[in-house]
């Protein structure tokens, strides 16, 4: 008997959107740096989808704000998203799994992916929400193989226990 770890239905991305229950947050790019970050601390996340004429078209996250803060003169309150905020926009298709989204993460550089479905974009994930749902992914297999185990060395031992 084979078992396949990590064959079979794994995890993917839009799992992940679906499991994590959240609106896609978002904020014109001509919001003040303190409106994102009002947005941001209210929801506990570490980073905004920017928009204009209701279109994505960027991302703002804590990392722009550490630069910003950095400038002469910073005040987040009259500083605008669209002078900071990161125009190149890696996605993700909602299809791919932990292991290809992980390899985006660490290839890219990044700490965030906007995931899409087709045309539509349907979330935004973070590094750490994929490692989450990869733990859980290890944890469900474990548990799947210890039962398979379990089961088997009982049917074993009991088969033994009648020949002898």
């Amino acid at each position: 008997m084979f078992f396949v770890i990590g064959g079979g239905d794994m995890r993917t991305a839009k799992d992940i959107v679906d499991d994590k229950q959240d609106s896609l947050l978002t904020v014109p790019a001509t919001a003040s740096v303190y409106d994102a970050l009002t947005i941001m601390t209210k929801h506990r996340v570490g980073s905004i989808v920017v928009t204009k004429k209701d279109q994505i078209c960027g991302i703002w996250t804590e990392r722009d704000l550490m630069f910003s803060v950095m400038e002469p003169d910073f005040d987040p309150r009259a500083t605008l998203i669209e002078q900071s905020y990161s125009e190149n926009l890696i996605t993700a298709d909602a299809a791919e799994n932990v292991y290809q989204l992980y390899d985006k993460f660490v290839g890219k550089r990044i700490r965030h992916l906007l995931i899409k479905d087709g045309e539509k974009f349907i979330g935004l994930i973070s590094v750490g929400d994929v490692m989450k749902a990869s733990l859980r992914e290890k944890a469900d297999q474990i548990s799947s193989l210890n039962q398979k185990v379990s089961l088997e060395y009982y049917e074993n031992w009991k088969q033994l226990k009648a020949e002898s």
